[in-house]
């Protein structure tokens, strides 16, 4: 099998396996594991991750034409909605020199969460509520970037408190909207209109903004620098 890789973005890869199928990957920092029973391709001596966009928001945005991706080698990162670690172990993968503190409200997925952060030095798993960021104000210090998947309606505000307590100026934050979390009555265009009026009216000047269907029904990723 003639295996093409290309780096789109630090550290994240378009993977051609010569069937046609656009696929995108990570340089696995942990060789010989997998976090959710994706493929792992072997080229020289490296293990890639194949990312799948439909367990994945980060990898649906990239796969749909992300511009702006402020996660780099050597970021900080807060994720605040961790869940069993998908996207967190994709995101160590790419900050493979920087640490990530992955903030998760519910027990029982913790528990799973902690499967993924094992062999990951740099992921920091936070049980908390990301509603609360004083809560683990200990514990986090300033990043480059704050990563947010959190289905709940004041998903916004969410984004907005934390940057106030972690982001460093000039950062960046990325927010997965549900528009149903929100509004289940409301066009889901309205919702995101609203909720990118929101962002830019505390602090933040959008800068890239991807529509995630068909991986994710009435979902939109927006990226957006701080300004504080």
């Amino acid at each position: 099998m003639d295996i093409k890789i290309k780096e789109i973005f630090e550290n994240v890869y378009e993977i051609d396996l010569g069937d046609g199928v656009k696929r995108i990957g990570t340089k696995s920092i942990v060789k010989g594991k997998k976090v959710y029973d994706e493929k792992i391709v072997k080229v020289d001596d490296e293990e890639y991750r194949i990312w799948n966009p439909h367990k994945s928001k980060l990898g649906a945005a990239i796969i749909k034409g992300l511009k702006v991706m402020p996660i780099k080698r050597n970021s900080k990162v807060l994720y605040l909605g961790a869940s069993a670690g998908t996207t967190p172990s994709h995101v160590s993968d790419i900050a493979d020199r920087g640490i990530i503190y992955a903030v998760e409200y519910a027990p029982r997925i913790m528990r799973e969460f902690l499967d993924s952060c094992k062999d990951r030095i740099n992921l920091i798993p936070i049980l908390g509520d990301a509603n609360k960021p004083q809560e683990y104000s200990n514990i986090v210090e300033k990043v480059d970037v704050i990563y947010e998947d959190v289905a709940q309606p004041n998903q916004a505000e969410i984004l907005i408190k934390n940057a106030k307590w972690f982001l460093k100026k000039g950062g960046y934050g990325m927010i997965a909207i549900k528009a149903r979390s929100i509004d289940v009555t409301k066009d889901p265009k309205e919702i995101f209109k609203e909720q990118k009026e929101i962002l830019e009216s505390n602090g933040f000047k959008i800068v890239d903004e991807v529509d995630i269907e068909p991986f994710e029904k009435d979902h939109i990723m927006f990226v957006g620098k701080w300004l504080g």
